[in-house]
């Protein structure tokens, strides 16, 4: 039975690295495998560095909190049986396919468990792969044999899952354990977060325990060309004081929308977001939004102050933000960038589909359309043809845009789609980083423990992992069950809509969205969040962006409501299946009650649709007995909304994670439902009233 929980309480659970006692005594050794038990040594060289130690000491408590095994950590040279931790160069061990970044071999037999690396970040792998295969057994006993693995990808990036820029070191931890090798930072400048002053520094050192790399993700806005008079020193005091205070850093992530400078393309007007009181807008985009002929200019100014203080920083140039625009412009772009630097393009945005023959195109992030959009492929093949190193967002730690306050999509599926075109431009155009996550932050999850296993090489079975994982996670005995539920998940979001519309509306937030008639309201947000409700638009019908090719009609809604009410009845078919599980684990209660919350986050998608347009008819009804009947209609549907946010109250009680994201902070947690309730309630008994009264009387 899970119990209640206050707002931040999820963070006691992140916090706790490794889950207690999950050994299984009624699981015995066999023949084949090494028993670790107390009087095992365990041993490190002499010289092992800061990332082995920290590795070991994880092995230590892990064994200990979770297997109930207690092993002395010793220097020096190793008495059989053990186990031990060396560089594959020191023990003269050849590393085969796995050598390079990060690449381990693990040789289990009756001598013990012996754990090569090709670097200390591979030994550390090394250890959290052998931690993972205990957990997934539920018991301290390695099978015999020699496996030899490295990942595909690197840099992994994710953000804090924790708290915005927030890193404790039991989140480094978690990070580390699934498999990442880099964290961001959201950068004004040097030592300087949103959220104020912070020791850049103090993370990048206690991130280098973990084997993780920090990299400044930029919202430092250029307010000078490259060409100006000043320039040097305008650069100098920006990017080249960040990482003149900040060597460390790995790198810098510079996305269009976040570092906007004033571009001379003709194609752009600088100051096209902020127009002045009383200025005409212009239809020309900010340069943040187009592929300008003079980025090559500022990315090597920018370049040339960087790399002063860290002549092999990573600079990352993201295309995000004018993906939309010509392919043309676009790769003419990428031909004429500098050679040394990189290339982010992102996985499945901007893809083309029809709903009920209108036509749409993707905006956000989505796991819907698991694979790479034309978008991506045209930029991802320009940057191969000029031998630029190219990474991309591919949200592949578990969550997207799709439902905006989750702590993971429980689609495991399609996560697994996603994974393989992922391997597949790996292939074809020498993908090789990633990022994971955008400020929404990485929550360890099945999911995220999956993506994990899909990423080395040699390449693994993955519906074989996966089956390891939920039997793992949820049970053996429900295994099929829980595997079919989850199919019946994945399959219901290929019916989602990822428009501006949905992601920046109802499903940004779910049932605490509110229903607005006659005066706009906008969701309640709390004082130190990044974003708050800026990236909530609550009202629909001013939403659209242009990614709905036919207007936002009663022609298009309903087919979109169609789509939507498949997606809803997969969910609901899912939630069915979990809920007959006879005594369900805690875990397996958590994913009953996140199903439950997204299946109620798609019934408030689906309303503020059928919101729409009932609004939109009682603009241009003329009979008084047709606008009566809209006014109990629409009535009807506001208390459907108000009971759909009554029974999301206890499930954002029992999970405080519900709700939240770490740049809005809490959106749809208990106080912000009873607000919604009380929105829909005024909207019921002064708008709606009113608007009968006056219809009564004209």
């Amino acid at each position: 039975m899970l119990t209640a929980e206050k707002n931040y309480d999820f963070r006691k659970r992140m916090l706790e690295i490794h889950e207690k006692n999950i050994r299984n005594y009624d699981i015995k050794p066999e023949s084949d495998c090494f028993d670790i038990c107390d009087n095992v040594g365990f041993y490190v060289d002499e010289n092992a560095d800061d990332v082995v130690l920290t590795a070991a000491r994880d092995f230590v408590d892990y064994m200990f909190t979770s297997q109930n095994v207690s092993l002395a950590l010793k220097k020096g040279k190793a008495k059989l049986p053990c186990i031990n931790l060396r560089l594959a160069s020191d023990a003269g061990f050849d590393l085969k396919d796995a050598a390079g970044y990060r690449g381990f071999c693990i040789v289990i037999n009756k001598d013990g468990v012996f754990v090569y690396g090709n670097d200390s970040r591979g030994i550390a792998q090394g250890v959290y792969y052998l931690e993972d295969i205990m957990t997934m057994k539920k018991a301290p006993y390695l099978k015999f044999g020699t496996t030899y693995l490295k990942s595909a990808f690197s840099p992994q990036m994710v953000h804090s899952g924790y708290a915005l820029d927030e890193y404790p070191n039991e989140h480094l931890s978690a990070i580390a354990h699934e498999g990442r090798d880099a964290i961001l930072i959201f950068t004004h400048g040097a030592n300087v977060s949103p959220r104020g002053y912070m020791d850049f520094n103090e993370l990048i050192y206690r991130a280098s325990k973990y084997g993780l790399d920090v990299y400044a993700y930029s919202y430092i806005k250029s307010k000078m060309h490259p060409g100006d008079l000043g320039a040097d020193e305008y650069y100098e005091s920006t990017y080249g004081e960040l990482f003149k205070k900040c060597p460390k850093l790995k790198g810098v992530f510079l996305v269009g929308e976040s570092v906007s400078f004033p571009s001379k393309d003709p194609h752009v007007y600088y100051g096209a977001r902020d127009l002045k009181s009383g200025e005409i807008p212009t239809d020309k985009p900010d340069p943040g939004w187009y592929p300008c002929m003079d980025y090559p200019e500022w990315i090597n100014m920018v370049k040339k102050h960087i790399c002063k203080y860290n002549p092999d920083a990573d600079i990352i140039f993201c295309s995000y933000n004018w993906s939309k625009q010509p392919e043309e412009e676009r790769v003419k772009l990428i031909n004429s960038l500098p050679k040394d630097i990189t290339l982010l393009a992102m996985f499945g945005v901007n893809y083309d589909f029809e709903i009920g023959g209108a036509k749409y195109t993707s905006h956000d992030y989505s796991i819907s359309h698991a694979g790479y959009s034309a978008y991506f492929e045209s930029e991802a093949r320009a940057a191969k043809e000029n031998g630029i190193r190219l990474y991309s967002m591919t949200n592949s730690g578990g969550l997207t845009w799709d439902f905006g306050v989750v702590p993971y999509l429980p689609f495991p599926q399609q996560w697994l789609k996603r994974y393989r075109l992922m391997l597949e431009a790996h292939d074809k155009w020498d993908l090789s980083g990633i990022m994971e996550c955008h400020h929404y932050g990485l929550f360890p999850s099945f999911i995220s423990k999956l993506s994990k296993f899909a990423y080395f090489e040699p390449r693994m079975d993955m519906d074989m992992v996966l089956g390891n994982l939920l039997k793992s996670e949820f049970g053996s005995d429900c295994y099929d069950t829980v595997n079919k539920a989850l199919n019946s998940w994945s399959d219901a979001i290929n019916h989602y809509i990822p428009i501006n519309a949905d992601q920046y509306g109802a499903f940004r937030v779910g049932p605490s969205y509110p229903f607005c008639y006659i005066k706009k309201v906008d969701i309640p947000d709390l004082p130190h969040a990044l974003w708050g409700n800026k990236i909530c638009l609550s009202n629909y019908i001013d939403q659209d962006d242009g990614t709905h090719v036919v207007p936002l009609t009663s022609i298009s809604l309903p087919n979109e409501i169609a789509s939507l009410a498949k997606m809803k009845q997969g969910f609901l078919d899912g939630l069915e299946m979990l809920k007959s599980i006879d005594k369900p684990n805690d875990k397996l209660l958590m994913l009953i009650n996140l199903g439950e919350f997204i299946y109620r986050s798609t019934i408030t998608g689906i309303n503020a649709k059928h919101w729409c347009i009932l609004k939109n008819k009682t603009k241009s009804e003329t009979s008084k007995a047709n606008m009566k009947k809209l006014f109990d209609e629409m009535e009807a549907l506001l208390c459907e909304e108000r009971e759909n946010a009554r029974l999301t109250i206890p499930l954002v009680q029992k999970d405080s994670r519900l709700g939240w994201e770490p740049s809005m902070e809490y959106m749809t947690d208990e106080e912000h439902l009873l607000w919604k309730i009380k929105q829909i309630d005024y909207v019921i008994d002064a708008e709606l009233k009113n608007s009968r009264t006056n219809l009564d009387v004209s």
